[in-house]
């Protein structure tokens, strides 16, 4: 009770620091244990003690043990509920210690099965890998022991093997090649992205620079162009739906004979349909006969209006063409006046290149031994100095004319080499000027020719003009005679049409007639059933191949009856190898 801890905290004061000690550890004892044995006295006394004289708190802390006389209980029940709320913190904190260290411990064991998981995963493919390879080897040994079995010789395995082998070197290739044309399209895709980026940001940068009205208008037309895009889609996906219908319409009418035949008849009626329409048309067109006497009289009047303003035109073209032909023919003549000139000086050069040329290898040879005298004579008298400039050096005293008259002598020979060297130089240039203004006069000469075909061509063209409209009689005859003619032929189509329409009312009630009775044909009914039950009938038949396709794939024991053999023989030979061991 309160009264029984007033009574402790007012013990003697001889105990000192320690009895405190001892009863705040039984009272934080009881506070752990949840036995509140405060009463309405004390806590109203420890709220007065909060609320009144903080000054007790400071005065007097807890590390004390000595309390101010005439505090009372007021004291030392504040330091009581400050050590339950502390030794309640504490076991919270001793709590919260234990659940991190258990979070601490799931952690690392989730850290350590989550390693575990990767080193199995990682086996796990090397396995797989393996596996792979072993089902590989597993068929060569198969496709191995099926040749054994029907006796087939080595080298039609060989064979086989060089043709897998040459197979799989060409799909590699075919897979690199696709492999390089991959990443090649990749990097354009990539290329074209970054362009398509750059003109956005070219195009938002014109946006914004543009003024309100501009945008205004952009955005509208955006919209609207999003609009027809959206509506393009949308009649895209019913076009598509439409031709899968047509699609499957076709191979509903390809599989039955009586729809093939009624497509046709549809197919013949809208043909006559059409011509009927026509027919009428035309017969809606057609007036009565005077009217169509006038109206044809009306129409070749202004045809021959039309002939007569072509005529005026073609005659006033025919002038002008022979007014044209005129002036050509003079500036021809004096065309080719200059061009004769010309020619005939082309010509002179033409010789006299062509003389140059015959006679230039003549020329040549003998300019080659002149130089090949020439040098033979230098190089004699070279030798000829050299052997004077020995006997100088031993001849005490040599005259001035000698050595005059053999430096003149050295000097008229290099003069000489010189000049003809740069004869020969002269010679090959003006034969290259030459060849290239011979080549000039061929390409000139065959302008000419072309120029002059040209002009022949149109001057037979005009010409056979001219003979054709000069004949002005025998064109209007042939006028009259077309007239002719066409009044004919429009006599026969009506005739032609008039039968036509006979017929064409007669297959109509031979079409409804048929129709109406293969509406009625009990036969036609129970045929149109038919078909509907066989195409059903075909649709199970195709869903029922497949599934007995699958589950004869799914129940196939052949493999697994190998893989047990396999795995038997491996067992008995085990076993039989110890059993040998152990006998031995």
């Amino acid at each position: 009770s309160s009264r029984g801890w007033g009574r402790e905290t007012e013990g003697p004061s001889t105990n000192g620091r320690a009895g405190k000690v001892g009863v705040v550890k039984q009272a934080g004892a009881r506070c752990l244990e949840g036995e509140d044995r405060f009463t309405e006295l004390g806590r109203s006394k420890a709220v007065e003690g909060f609320e009144g004289e903080d000054q007790d708190l400071e005065l007097y802390p807890l590390s004390d043990g000595i309390a101010e006389p005439g505090a009372g209980d007021r004291t030392w029940v504040t330091e009581f509920w400050m050590i339950c709320s502390l030794w309640r913190e504490e076991a919270k904190i001793n709590e919260l210690t234990t659940e991190v260290s258990k979070l601490q411990k799931e952690i690392d064991m989730f850290n350590q099965e989550n390693s575990v998981y990767l080193s199995y995963e990682k086996r796990a493919e090397a396995l797989a890998v393996e596996i792979k390879d072993f089902q590989g080897q597993l068929a060569d040994y198969n496709m191995l022991v099926d040749k054994l079995n029907t006796n087939t010789d080595m080298e039609e395995v060989m064979n086989d093997f060089n043709i897998l082998k040459a197979q799989n070197d060409r799909e590699t290739q075919s897979m690199d090649i696709i492999f390089t044309e991959r990443r090649e399209k990749e990097d354009l895709i990539r290329v074209i992205d970054e362009e398509i980026e750059k003109e956005k940001q070219a195009a938002d940068t014109i946006i914004k620079n543009m003024s309100e009205d501009k945008q205004a208008k952009y955005m509208k037309m955006k919209s609207t162009n999003e609009h027809l895009l959206h509506e393009l889609d949308a009649r895209q996906q019913e076009l598509d739906g439409l031709n899968t219908k047509k699609e499957a319409l076709e191979t509903d009418i390809a599989h039955s004979q009586v729809k093939q035949e009624a497509v046709v008849l549809y197919e013949k009626l809208n043909e006559l349909e059409s011509h009927r329409d026509q027919i009428i048309s035309e017969d809606k067109s057609m007036g009565s006969p005077q009217e169509e006497r006038e109206r044809l009289l009306k129409q070749s009047k202004a045809e021959m209006v039309d002939l007569y303003y072509r005529l005026t035109e073609m005659r006033e073209k025919i002038n002008q063409v022979t007014e044209e032909i005129r002036h050509l023919d003079l500036d021809l003549e004096e065309h080719q006046g200059e061009r004769n000139q010309k020619y005939k000086e082309l010509k002179k050069r033409e010789e006299t290149m062509d003389a140059f040329l015959d006679t230039y290898e003549e020329t040549k040879t003998q300019e080659f031994e002149r130089k090949v005298q020439l040098e033979a004579s230098i190089v004699a008298l070279l030798e000829h100095m050299s052997r004077n400039m020995n006997r100088m050096k031993q001849i005490s005293s040599i005259t001035a004319n000698e050595l005059k008259s053999m430096q003149e002598d050295l000097n008229f020979k290099e003069t000489e080499m010189q000049k003809s060297q740069n004869t020969a130089k002269s010679l090959t240039d003006e034969s290259h000027r030459l060849q290239q203004d011979l080549q000039k006069v061929e390409q000139l000469e065959n302008k000419i020719n072309t120029e002059l075909n040209s002009l022949k061509e149109k001057i037979d063209q005009m010409t056979d003009a001219l003979e054709t409209y000069s004949n002005l009689d025998g064109l209007k005859a042939t006028g009259e005679d077309r007239k002719k003619k066409l009044q004919e032929e429009r006599v026969t189509l009506t005739k032609r049409r008039d039968t036509f329409r006979k017929v064409m009312q007669q297959l109509s009630k031979q079409y409804e007639a048929l129709k109406v009775q293969l509406q009625e044909n009990e036969t036609h009914a129970q045929l149109t059933n038919l078909e509907r039950k066989w195409q059903h009938h075909e649709q199970n038949n195709f869903v029922m191949k497949e599934f007995i396709a699958t589950k004869g794939m799914e129940s196939d024991y052949r493999p697994i009856v190998k893989n047990v053999t396999k795995q038997l023989a491996e067992y008995n030979k085990v076993l039989q190898e110890g059993l040998q061991n152990s006998r031995n």
